[in-house]
């Protein structure tokens, strides 16, 4: 689907006309610029590739800078494709967040926190086994048995267990949007998204 390429800002609320106070989560979203036109006699599918956040001259390869030359614009950090844009658009054309709409929902899709390895407690919701007494000191918050024993002889696949916990993406489907303030780029989803603060987010209608 159409979208634009962002970043997470952080998060904040809105009273509505009924004085509900909502969350929200603020987005800087484009302006995207379009880098390259996927066609189908040449690619074999119709898309746009759009590009976000300018980056330095200094790190970009050749091939890099002469992809960006052929759109008339600086590098970009982040490129990322999409389909089915209503607009007829060209390239080099800049997309901005007056492409959303206010009261419409949006798919928000981004890399969420990264947690390290953490235990099955924290990672899983496992309540903890054994007691706090009777000579039990050290088990609390440990997964107990992980399976059977002469058979299977093994722990089945899947099974719950510690390990490394967030830094996955994710997409958070149908928020709707609260506010688009076209003056500074920014959009105000109700709800929470994926990802910490000036996290790359990909918003799609």
């Amino acid at each position: 689907m159409s979208g634009l390429i962002g970043k997470k800002i952080g998060m904040t609320s809105l009273f509505d006309e009924n004085g509900k106070n909502i969350p929200c989560t603020v987005l800087e979203l484009g302006p995207c610029v379009v880098t390259q036109v996927r066609t189908k006699e040449v690619d074999g599918y119709e898309a746009l590739q759009l590009g976000f956040d300018d980056k330095a001259q200094k790190g970009v390869t050749k091939a890099a800078q002469g992809h960006f030359k052929k759109a008339n614009t600086t590098p970009k950090r982040k490129l990322v494709e999409f389909q089915n844009f209503e607009e007829d658009l060209n390239l080099g054309d800049t997309i901005t967040v007056t492409h959303f709409n206010e009261g419409e929902f949006v798919d928000v899709s981004g890399t969420s926190k990264g947690k390290g390895f953490q235990g099955v407690v924290k990672r899983h919701g496992f309540a903890g086994v054994g007691q706090a007494t009777h000579g039990q000191h050290n088990r609390l918050r440990a997964p107990g048995s992980i399976g059977a024993a002469s058979y299977p002889a093994r722990v089945f696949k899947g099974m719950r267990m510690a390990g490394q916990m967030g830094n996955e993406k994710v997409k958070v489907q149908n928020l709707r949007v609260i506010k688009v303030v076209p003056e500074k780029n920014l959009l105000l989803v109700k709800g929470c998204v994926p990802g910490h603060k000036n996290a790359y987010v990909i918003v799609q209608k």
